[in-house]
């Protein structure tokens, strides 16, 4: 990441204001994205692709973060003195971690749809009056009164840039905030990605939410090897999955595309196809949420399976007693280390940004960390291929005062129940 427009946090009581930035600036489409993305000539090909992503991710990508906060908080040993700085991207992660009542959090996003929604998801803990009323929000389908439930509780106390986000209305005069009464999953470059995953099943003569009739994993297996799998043999899916375009909807610009594609025989339908297999395979549905949406389009109702652990019940008192330990930033991921003291952070989660960098991006980015990072602190993120990216690309006289958790890289890696990724990496701060 490169630029952006940080918004300083001013502490009052126990909670983040947020007070510098018009709603101009904020939602201005594409600018501060684009500085992150942008790396070729405007009208050149590739300039011309990196233009139309940061152009669609300037708006809202991922309704729900899609790497598993589970394996995110063991890898961290995360615990309650334990100061956070992680990538924002839908909240979901942010608010598990509340789980763990670390100290603080500060969740930093140049995305503004993301940090609308994740300034909202406060708000809704904070204000909505029962565990209930947050999964009638958040966790289920078509619950018409959501929106006023928007009104009467939460727009009151958003801030007003948040406020202009989710009021402003379409060309249809409905609000955005009308999408919590439908189903706001299926919203979203991600939630158009899946639908349009459904659609080229069926296209094909399959209908992938039939994977929800599975009882078992081995019943899962078969659904995909027989239903599934033969899809990704077909030309068609092979000439469009090998367009940069066509994964514009998980969020992957051109640059992430180029990197993904070295993890398979050097097409994108066979890394889809391994990515899809182990979603599909490697975890039981009722463990896996993540399966649920891409599948069933849904969360599943409490009792029914798991959920994300903001929605489960037995974490309610505990998240909403810990909200205002977070903060959220509409900032640039370097510029925010670079105002913090030294070593006054425990733990970073990175998320796949580094997948977008330049080598002197990466090289700023380790920079700040290690200068920020305290005695001990862990740093997680994940890549589209396997291996870590940083050997090679960021200085030895940074990364010697790291260490690589190869094996337990792994480990957690098998274990992420999103399963998009090719690899999650974890690294260790040595002592001085």
């Amino acid at each position: 990441m490169t630029l952006g427009y940080p918004l300083a946090p001013e502490q009052m009581g126990n909670h983040f204001v947020m007070t510098d930035v018009s709603s101009d600036l904020v939602f201005r489409r594409g600018k501060e994205v684009g500085k992150a993305v942008y790396q070729n000539r405007a009208l050149s090909k590739a300039g011309i692709s990196e233009r139309l992503f940061a152009f669609l991710f300037s708006g809202l990508v991922y309704p729900q973060i899609w790497e598993d906060p589970d394996v995110d908080m063991e890898a961290m040993q995360l615990g309650a003195s334990h100061r956070v700085v992680t990538i924002a991207s839908g909240g979901c992660n942010i608010l598990a971690y509340l789980t763990r009542s670390p100290a603080r959090i500060d969740a930093v996003d140049l995305n503004a749809a993301h940090i609308a929604l994740n300034r909202m998801k406060l708000e809704a803990v904070r204000r909505l009056p029962s565990q209930g009323d947050l999964f009638r929000f958040f966790g289920a389908a078509d619950t018409s009164h959501n929106s006023e439930a928007y009104d009467r509780f939460i727009a009151p106390h958003l801030d007003p840039v948040s406020r202009h986000y989710w009021e402003r209305r379409n060309w249809r005069g409905r609000r955005r905030i009308g999408v919590f009464d439908r189903n706001f999953y299926q919203t979203g470059l991600l939630g158009l990605f899946i639908a349009m995953g459904h659609r080229a099943g069926k296209f094909f003569g399959v209908n992938p939410a039939r994977m929800m009739e599975a009882r078992n994993i081995g019943e899962q297996r078969r659904f995909f090897n027989e239903e599934l799998a033969p899809v990704f043999d077909k030309k068609l899916l092979k000439w469009a999955t090998s367009r940069k375009a066509s994964l514009f909807g998980l969020g992957i610009p051109p640059a992430q595309y180029d990197s993904l594609i070295t993890s398979g025989d050097g097409t994108m339908v066979s890394v889809l196809k391994a990515r899809l297999e182990k979603l599909a395979c490697d975890f039981p549905l009722e463990n896996n949420y993540f399966a649920w949406q891409a599948f069933a389009r849904r969360y599943p109702e409490p009792g029914e399976a798991a959920l994300p652990a903001y929605l489960e019940k037995q974490n309610y008192d505990t998240i909403r007693g810990n909200i205002d330990r977070v903060a959220i930033h509409h900032a640039n991921l370097i510029e925010f280390l670079a105002g913090k003291d030294a070593g006054t952070v425990d733990r970073f989660i990175l998320l796949d940004a580094q997948d977008w960098m330049t080598d002197d991006q990466l090289n700023a980015l380790w920079s700040e960390i290690t200068r920020t990072a305290s005695t001990g602190a862990r740093v997680i993120f994940r890549t589209a291929a396997e291996p870590s990216l940083l050997p090679g690309r960021v200085s030895t006289s940074l990364l010697d005062q790291w260490d690589y958790q190869k094996e337990a890289s792994r480990d957690f890696s098998a274990r992420d129940r999103s399963a998009i990724y090719g690899g999650f990496h974890l690294y260790v701060k040595r002592a001085a």
